[in-house]
Parts: C-alpha cells; sequence; structure tokens
C-alpha cells in the first residue's frame, strides 16, 4: 500500500473516477492545462482531454452558475474555487441555485456537484488565502459540507461526494496538502458522509475537531496524556450531514467537550456544536462546553502563530475544562 500526500490521494481519486464515470467534468481558473495551482487535477486534462477538463475565466460565480446548467443536462460537474476566500462571489448561486434545485423543481432537477476549495490557514496567506467559512455554508439547508483530515480520508469522502446526489463542498485543508502522508489503497474506497472518527480513546475529556485542526488535537491529546488526562478525539469528517449520535455519546461517556476549529469564535460552528451538545447532553456534561477557535479578527499574517488555535492552545482549554 503506497504512502500517499494528500494532494496525491485526491488526484488519484479524480482520475479514476474519471475513468469510471463518463458524465465527470472537472474545470476552475487554472484548474485544466496547469493542474490548479496545488496541482490536485494535474494529468487530467492530458488523458481525458479538454472537454472534461479545462480553464475558466476569473468569475467564480460564472464557475458555479456554469455547474449548475451542466448538472440539469445530466453531467457530474467538479468545479475548483481556487481558494476558499474567493468563493463569497458563488455564494448567490451556490445558496439560491446549488442547494436549492432540487427542492424548487419536486425532485425533477438536482444540481448535483462538487465544489472543491483548498481552505484554511497554516501557509501564512494572509488575510485573502486563510479563511475558514465553512459556518457560512452550514446555514444552507440542501448543501453537503466535508473537511477531511487526511489522505486516507480525502480519498474516500470524495469518491462519496462524487457519487452523492446532492451537491457537496468539499473544504481540502491546504495546511495539510504536503504534510500528512498516509498508506492509502490504490483501488476505489467510499467513506460514507454524515460519520464521525473517533480517533483516540479517552475517559476524561472530548475534543471535537476537523480538518488541519484534528492534527492539532491529536498533539494535544498525546501531550495531555503525560498528565493523566485522558482525551478522546473525534474527528468529524462530515460536517452536514452531521454525526450528533457519535458526539452524543463520546460527551455522555466523558462528561466533558473542548471544540476547536480555525475559524473566529463568534457563530462559528463551535457554537452550533455546543447547542447541540446541550440539548443532547446536559445531564450528563461536569463543566461548560470550551470553544477553543481562531480570534474574532480577520486573518493576519504576521500573527498567524498567534491566531490559530495550535496544541498548546488547545492543551490549556482541555486543562481548564477537566479543572473546572
Amino acid at each position: 500500500m503506497p504512502q500517499m500526500t494528500l494532494i496525491q490521494a485526491l488526484n488519484q481519486t479524480l482520475h479514476q473516477q474519471f475513468a469510471r464515470d463518463e458524465r465527470l467534468v472537472s474545470f476552475g481558473e487554472d484548474a485544466g492545462f496547469f493542474g490548479g495551482v496545488f496541482r490536485v487535477t494535474q494529468g487530467l486534462q492530458e488523458k481525458f482531454g479538454e472537454a472534461r477538463s479545462f480553464d475558466t475565466p476569473l468569475c467564480e460565480q460564472g464557475i458555479v452558475g456554469f455547474a449548475v446548467g451542466m448538472a440539469q443536462k445530466g453531467l457530474k460537474p467538479i468545479c475548483e474555487i481556487q481558494f476558499a476566500d474567493y468563493i463569497f462571489p458563488a455564494y448567490d448561486q451556490i445558496l439560491n441555485e446549488v442547494a436549492k434545485m432540487r427542492y424548487r423543481t419536486g425532485n425533477q432537477f438536482s444540481a448535483a456537484m462538487v465544489i472543491r476549495t483548498p481552505y484554511g490557514g497554516g501557509i501564512r496567506g494572509g488575510h485573502y488565502h486563510s479563511q475558514s467559512p465553512e459556518a457560512l455554508f452550514l446555514h444552507i439547508p440542501g448543501l453537503l459540507v466535508v473537511v477531511p483530515s487526511g489522505p486516507y480520508n480525502a480519498k474516500g469522502l470524495l469518491t462519496a461526494a462524487i457519487r452523492s446526489n446532492d451537491p457537496v463542498l468539499f473544504l481540502e485543508p491546504k495546511r495539510i496538502y504536503r504534510a500528512v502522508k498516509e498508506d492509502v489503497p490504490e483501488e476505489e474506497y467510499e467513506i460514507p458522509l454524515g460519520k464521525a472518527q473517533v480517533a483516540r480513546l479517552g475517559k476524561d475529556v472530548t475534543l471535537i475537531g476537523w480538518g488541519a485542526q484534528h492534527h492539532q488535537n491529536m498533539e494535544a491529546a498525546q501531550e495531555l496524556a503525560k498528565e493523566l488526562i485522558e482525551v478522546e478525539v473525534l474527528d468529524l469528517l462530515s460536517l452536514n450531514p452531521l454525526d450528533i449520535d457519535a458526539i452524543a455519546a463520546s460527551v455522555q461517556k466523558t462528561g466533558r467537550c473542548v471544540i476547536a476549529h480555525e475559524a473566529p469564535k463568534t457563530q462559528g460552528f463551535g457554537a452550533e456544536l455546543s447547542a447541540l451538545i446541550m440539548e443532547r447532553c446536559f445531564l450528563h456534561l461536569q463543566a461548560p462546553i470550551r470553544r477553543c477557535c481562531g480570534l474574532d479578527t480577520p486573518f493576519p499574517h504576521t500573527l498567524e502563530k498567534e491566531y490559530l488555535p495550535d496544541a498548546p492552545k488547545v492543551v490549556q482549554a482541555v486543562r481548564e475544562t477537566v479543572s473546572f
């Protein structure tokens, strides 16, 4: 079984699914001939031709709008937004067309597509290349939101997203594009959307995260084990649909919970998770739910380390929760 980076796993998945399903098309800014700025779509145009892998103008609303039309004609578009920070011009298309198509047509038509985009911090990208906007899209009924945390689950999740009959926003944590390697099977496989992974068992506190933050959480859990604090680490993988049953089962066992994410704390997805946990686990809680998040500021360039909720900050949040 070969070791792959996140980029290699995603690229292999696209090649395998393109060979399997001739309806698939891939496009975006520099996503055809160049293979994308991070090379996730590299080789698709060379192997499958310009009709199935091509470049677009710098127009995000046009990219997604074009994908909506293609989906109505029976194709399965996989469009790339070069950075998640650039996705906002397409927000109207995603909110009012992509997510609503199946509902407004009484299930006669579907906007089944995958919108891929690199997201999150960790590469010193500054204000316009580092944002984590997942909460803005989790408020849209009808849109699935998926965030892999490593090469193995990236391949299985992207396969499931491509085969889904619903539109999927596939957020790719660029911080770990090349920083993490894992054993990845050559053959195709799916990881079901809506299933969280218990990455580490523990009895003292539940630690929840997703994407690149999951690796900071695992590092924090390993450090806390030296203090005899047993942390149960959950990697959500899929934010919508959300595996609330796995979350509730863990929190009911540990009685404590810390939620960590890169996005700003105020109105972040951690707030929704806190509310859901309170509804399902209130009588089991032994301490207030704590959030360890990015700051309520635009994403900085020179102060990125101070902004991100790294492992030491997560360690401190868990210590405070356990000692409450």
